[in-house]
């Protein structure tokens, strides 16, 4: 059986492992390679969770808790990701000692909570298990992608084998 607050608390207490192997082992020029003209690099998609760390899901949760709406986020006016200048390293603590954070304030919701309901400035009306659910989803989504990412040179040097990788190739 699915349970939202288990398993969303999985899924993001397992993410800082993933990037603190990613940021650890990997060169930066392989962090920072995008994978074709105007995607994210992996270190760009940490970036972007950085900052909806900061600024979005948190915040969002204690919205819920307090009876309060909270506005829509776009990334690319509201976040850093164009501006990054942390290396992967530096930036990985960060998200992981926000992540810590968030982790604490998640572990204090009851299964009451979920049903709890606020306006999104662009969606409408919300609950908290919908964004408890989307935020998991979001975490899985921009670490699929910064693998995405990662793929792609390895791709593009494996010659005949690319054919098994026809699904995974971001074109420019």
């Amino acid at each position: 059986m699915f349970d939202i607050l288990k398993d969303s608390l999985t899924i993001l207490q397992t993410s800082p492992q993933r990037w603190e192997d990613l940021t650890q082992t990997l060169s930066a020029d392989l962090l920072e390679r995008q994978p074709a003209m105007g995607e994210w690099s992996a270190l760009d998609c940490l970036q972007h969770l950085v900052d909806t760390e900061r600024w979005v899901f948190p915040v969002r949760v204690r919205c819920f808790l307090a009876g309060d709406d909270f506005p829509a986020f776009d990334p690319d006016s509201q976040g850093d990701v164009s501006k990054r200048v942390l290396s992967a390293v530096a930036l990985f603590e960060e998200f992981k000692a926000m992540r810590n954070d968030s982790l604490v304030l998640l572990e204090t919701l009851t299964p009451a909570d979920l049903k709890r309901k606020a306006v999104h400035g662009e969606l409408g009306p919300v609950t908290l298990a919908e964004m408890l659910n989307e935020w998991a989803a979001h975490d899985l989504m921009h670490t699929v992608q910064a693998e995405q990412a990662l793929m792609q040179p390895f791709i593009q040097g494996c010659g005949p084998w690319q054919v098994y990788f026809k699904d995974h190739i971001v074109e420019n």
